[in-house]
């Protein structure tokens, strides 16, 4: 079987489609939405800010927004999984609605979950991924993403969303980086603000989110550069915006983290 890795059109603002079948394995990154895939076939290994992470066929895989993972096929064997992405406003708007009013943040609990009406759900809301450019009914495809967040709720937790609750240094320091990553921050300028040495950021960055902050800022980077894609910025433009030095810098940060060039993404997205 070809190998693939696909982003899809969905019919409504604020959630991305993609599937993927291939052996490709992904280093640390995260996402700046929510994660909610099914694993096809295969078997999926990987690290999350939850712990270790293996799931095959049937199983439910989750990811929190900010949430340092990584991905890799077991045995080295292809493997092949659809995930949904959700932005954060989209998810706390499609609750509010579900439950009558404003609710705490969606926290998932486990990266893990199998549950056989949440993969029906999943499904039927995938499904208007795969009909986007011929099949315009918006209103079955809110019902269907409504529906599939309302059973989410059986994989929530009460708990903020950074894992490993980072000491109060590290936690400046990343909502530092948080708002504005396209800022041209400097390690020493990072350091002094968190009230640390350079070297002790970088140790206590890496220990607590499993990446340095320079490694952050690019993944929170590549998160503006994608969004401005999608809303029309050229390619050119929205990597000299987002903060990267050159588009050669910036399609191979992309390919690292989605595994497809930004050219592709376009493609396929529209």
């Amino acid at each position: 079987m070809p190998e693939h890795i696909r982003f899809h059109p969905y019919p409504l603002a604020g959630v991305d489609a993609m599937s993927a079948m291939t052996v490709r394995s992904f280093p640390r990154h995260t996402h700046d939405q929510y994660g909610i895939g099914i694993i096809d076939f295969g078997g999926h290994a990987s690290h999350s800010g939850r712990g270790p992470v293996e799931a095959g066929p049937g199983n439910l895989i989750f990811v929190n927004p900010g949430e340092v993972h990584d991905g890799r096929a077991i045995g080295g064997r292809l493997r092949s999984w659809r995930m949904l992405y959700i932005d954060p406003a989209f998810m706390d708007a499609a609750r509010a609605d579900i439950l009558g009013g404003a609710a705490a943040s969606m926290t998932f609990a486990s990266p893990v979950y199998a549950d056989e009406p949440l993969q029906a759900l999943f499904d039927a809301a995938f499904t208007h991924a795969a009909t986007a450019k011929e099949n315009g009914d918006r209103m079955a495809c809110e019902t269907a993403i409504l529906r599939l967040t309302a059973r989410l709720e059986v994989n929530s937790a009460n708990a903020p969303r950074i894992s490993k609750h980072p000491t109060g240094s590290i936690r400046r320091a990343r909502e530092r980086i948080d708002a504005d990553p396209t800022a041209p921050l400097l390690l020493a300028e990072l350091a002094r603000e968190a009230g640390l040495s350079r070297y002790q950021l970088i140790r206590g960055f890496s220990r607590e989110l499993g990446l340095t902050p320079h490694a952050y800022i690019v993944q929170r980077r590549v998160a503006v550069a994608r969004r401005l894609i999608r809303a029309g910025q050229t390619l050119a433009a929205a990597a000299m915006i987002a903060g990267f030095y050159d588009q050669s810098h910036f399609n191979r940060h992309f390919v690292r983290q989605f595994g497809v060039t930004p050219a592709r993404y376009v493609l396929n997205a529209q």
